[in-house]
Parts: C-alpha cells; structure tokens; sequence
C-alpha cells in the first residue's frame, strides 16, 4: 500500500471522531472555558478544526517558522460554519495527500520558531504529529 493512501485512510478515520465531537458542541456555550486560563470552547475547537491546514504547509515547503511565515487560523461564530470549515480543510488536506509520494513523504520538514528548531522529521511523520495526534489530544 502506498503511504499516502495509508495516511488519507487514517486521516479519514480520525476525521470521522473528530466530526462527531465538533457537532456536539452546544451553542449556547461557545465562549466557555475549561480553565480561566483557557481558551474559549469556540477558539478550542476552531484550533481542531483548522489543524488539517497543516498538511498543506507541509507538502509545499521544506519548513515552517512561526517567525517569518504566516498560519490563517479560523475564526467562526457557528458550530456549522465549524463544521463546514472542517470540512474544506479536510478535504483539501486529502487533495494534498493523493498528489504525493511516498518519496515526497519521507523527505524532512522542520517546524522552527525564528532560530529555535522544535523539530526535523520525515513528512509523513510530521502530518501524523501536527495533524492526526495533534487533532487526538
């Protein structure tokens, strides 16, 4: 099996959890916070749901800085509007995927903040961490 089609799969799955859990949550309570140094539920869950964008930024360059390069974080004021940018970014993540190789995917990618390197792996291991375990947690 190839490891695109290997990571679309798993992608999928974990988007199908992940769907469940964003169309359970209650609109009246879209500026809750767990904790009075959190972030609101609705901030929370758009940061869930725009983690696919990651795939994206990893395919097309060899790094991402948080110091130099720009991350288009999602603001809604809906559990649709959510759901339907979940949607967008998941489905545009899986475009991504079915273009790649396993060659592309095993080349090395870097996560950095300015001089600070946080990490240095194989592609397909950083949209497992950025992106599928990220979405887990």
């Amino acid at each position: 099996m190839l490891m695109h089609t290997a990571l679309i799969g798993e992608l999928r799955h974990e988007a199908s959890n992940t769907r469940r859990i964003l169309e359970r949550i209650p609109e009246d309570q879209l500026n809750w916070k767990p904790h009075e140094k959190s972030m609101p539920l609705l901030r929370l869950a758009c940061h869930i749901a725009e983690l696919p964008q990651w795939v994206d930024h990893i395919m097309t360059g060899t790094e991402f800085n948080f110091a130099t390069d720009v991350f288009n974080r999602i603001n809604v004021s809906s559990r649709d509007e959510l759901l339907e940018i979940f949607e967008l970014t998941l489905e545009r993540a899986v475009e991504f995927l079915e273009k790649t190789s396993d060659e592309e995917l095993n080349m090395r990618w870097t996560l950095r903040r300015a001089e600070l390197m946080r990490f240095e792996l194989p592609r397909k291991v950083a949209i497992r961490n950025l992106v599928m375990n990220h979405i887990i947690h």
